[in-house]
């Protein structure tokens, strides 16, 4: 099994002509389709929701803080990962910019979608929650047509380093699964219905956002909260 550097290439180009071919690729360089659509959310229940806070990048000390609930077989989802979580990353995250959060919501629709949050929740026992993120999302279209992809989970789990026994022990144990429900029930609270859906200061987005408009968003924010 290739090492995850070597897979991101090969999975990108299969995302991208699975979402539209390049008309898709120029909407998504030129920052989407006008300004994101927002909803007001509720500070305290943001608060609230925060019983397990999901898996988090970036210093606790950024001016911002980014909530995204997602879902593993969500194309959408996946876009957002190739397309724009790597600039995230490198221009925001490590600048200390922004504080980085992703929550679990799978959708009853996906029938696999709930076994791989489960599969990147036994990776993080392990401190390798990312990097199962990044095989889920950029294997998506593969995995996801598949009958059962359990072993395909596996194999990541291989290629990112995990001790399998360990990893094994966790998925057959489910234990999980109650807190993923829990993270549902949550984003519910807070209006979440579709993925991937972004919180920014105390106003809800959902969709798929490219980079120039969500560092807008997070510019915006972290004006208004130094005004504070």
């Amino acid at each position: 099994m290739a090492r995850v550097k070597n897979l991101k290439p090969f999975y990108a180009v299969l995302a991208v002509v699975a979402v539209g071919g390049a008309g898709w690729i120029w909407m998504a360089a030129r920052g989407g389709g006008g300004a994101p659509i927002s909803a007001p959310v509720d500070e305290a229940a943001v608060a609230r929701a925060a019983g397990f806070p999901g898996y988090s990048l970036g210093s606790p000390d950024a001016p911002v803080t980014v909530i995204e609930y997602a879902d593993f077989e969500c194309p959408a989802c996946a876009q957002f990962a190739i397309l724009t979580m790597h600039d995230v990353k490198q221009r925001l995250i490590a600048a200390g910019r922004v504080r980085w959060q992703f929550r679990d919501f799978p959708l009853p629709g996906h029938r696999h979608s709930r076994l791989a949050h489960h599969a990147a929740a036994c990776a993080d026992e392990q401190g390798r929650f990312w990097e199962m993120h990044d095989q889920l999302f950029y294997g998506q279209s593969t995995w996801a047509a598949e009958r059962n992809p359990y072993n395909r989970f596996r194999d990541y789990a291989r290629a990112i380093g995990l001790d399998l026994a360990r990893y094994d022990e966790c998925m057959e144990s489910a234990r999980y699964s109650a807190r993923i429900e829990a993270s549902v029930r949550d984003g519910e609270q807070l209006g979440v219905s579709s993925t991937p859906t972004f919180i920014i200061g105390n106003r809800r987005y959902p969709g798929f956002m490219a980079y120039d408009a969500l560092r807008a968003l997070i510019d915006s924010a972290a004006a208004a909260s130094s005004n504070r």
